[in-house]
């Protein structure tokens, strides 16, 4: 799918303006978020880029900076600093994800930016949260899951701990709550009329999301017990004849039943019995494995194609947007070369969309300092005094 921004709505957020102060993972994450729903998200670089566009590519490529603009600044230089306070004043949401004390050193810490803005949403994202003795410390995505307890959740039954990369802690835990905490205060301001700060923390993130495996831990159901953690024969993935994969996942009993039927077992003993009673379970998974290995991936999607026994590929990243079904929803968007998921979740009337593509680095520093009412002379003598950086066009 291509991208046509052509006759779409502007999108629930449109006439919101966010500053984002350029960072890494989950506070770019937030951004696109609030821009795909049509928030004009402005976004300060400093010039040589961030280690984030050295990790996953600057400008075009930078996913995460879709429907953004990117102004170029030195926000250590006064002059610079003065120019930013008057985004933050006609600002609705500030987003910034650095180590708790260095907004407050930059000169636009809460107060200072409340005290210009008192109807201003103040999003901080960090991995610790502003206080607690890990406050201070460093950490990424991995960390902060494991504190939460959930990292922990991810090993395979009798394996390593280990869980996808980013999702839990930084994107999950992060990016989406503090774009949930940024949607709550936007409404609660309209009432109020005041703005607040919300502390965002990856690792209580991370704790939020995994909810209910702390439910099944309470209950005593989780670890070597639980249909969900991949001791479960019917809740696995299993490598085929051309060692491509499935996942297998007919978890209710009605599917399972249907599940052993299409593959033959409804006579084997070591499929009849009770289908949760754990001590069967080595067996049966052994038995499952034997059997998949015995043919191609395909074989197995055709087979249970026109089931909900829960059967399907194990797709990689380079597959996922081809499949069917996600071609059939329009999933994925390719924009500037680049296939990525499309906004979600779907709004029936107003619903999100991509602005535009990923800006280069300072492509809008002219146009939004022309909109802080800066003419071209002083933007010429900013950008020479190498107070903001050397407009791109593209």
């Amino acid at each position: 799918m291509s991208i046509n921004t052509e006759n779409q709505s502007r999108g629930p957020l449109a006439g919101i303006k966010v500053v984002e102060f350029a960072g890494i993972g989950p506070g770019p994450f937030c951004g696109m978020l609030l821009a795909d729903m049509g928030a004009e998200v402005t976004l300060l670089e400093r010039a040589g880029g961030t280690f984030a566009s050295q990790l996953f590519g600057g400008g075009r490529k930078a996913v995460a900076n879709r429907g953004k603009q990117s102004l170029c600044i030195d926000l250590k230089h006064p002059e610079a600093k003065s120019l930013v306070r008057k985004l933050i004043t006609d600002a609705d949401v500030l987003i910034e994800g650095f180590r708790p004390g260095v907004m407050e050193r930059l000169g636009f810490g809460p107060d200072q930016c409340l005290a210009l803005n008192p109807r201003l949403i103040y999003g901080r994202m960090t991995g610790w949260g502003q206080t607690g003795p890990l406050a201070p410390r460093a950490g990424h995505d991995a960390n902060y899951a494991a504190i939460a307890g959930v990292l922990d959740t991810g090993r395979r039954h009798g394996g390593a701990p280990w869980a996808p990369p980013t999702l839990v802690g930084d994107m999950g835990g992060g990016g989406l709550m503090l774009a949930w905490g940024i949607a709550c205060a936007l409404i609660e301001t309209q009432r109020s009329a005041q703005g607040q700060v919300i502390d965002a923390a990856m690792c209580e993130g991370a704790a939020l999301l995994a909810h209910g495996l702390f439910n099944l831990e309470a209950l005593g159901e989780w670890r070597g017990r639980c249909a969900i953690d991949s001791s479960a024969p019917f809740y696995d993935v299993y490598q085929c004849s051309d060692d491509r994969w499935l996942s297998v996942c007919p978890l209710e009993p009605q599917f399972f039943k249907t599940f052993i039927e299409r593959l033959g077992l409804a006579g084997d003993p070591d499929f009849n019995g009770e289908q949760y009673d754990n001590s069967r379970w080595p067996r049966m998974k052994e038995g499952l494995a034997a059997i998949f290995r015995t043919a191609p991936r395909d074989h197995w999607c055709a087979l249970f194609d026109d089931t909900d026994d829960c059967v399907w590929p194990v797709l990689s990243m380079g597959d996922a947007p081809s499949h069917p079904h996600n071609r059939a929803r329009q999933a994925f968007v390719d924009l500037a070369g680049v296939q990525q998921p499309a906004p979600a979740p779907r709004l029936s009337r107003t619903p999100g969309r991509i602005q535009s593509p990923p800006p280069l680095l300072g492509e809008h520093t002219r146009q939004r300092l022309a909109a802080l009412g800066l003419s071209n002379a002083e933007i010429d003598r900013l950008a020479a005094n190498g107070v903001v950086g050397d407009p791109h066009t593209d």
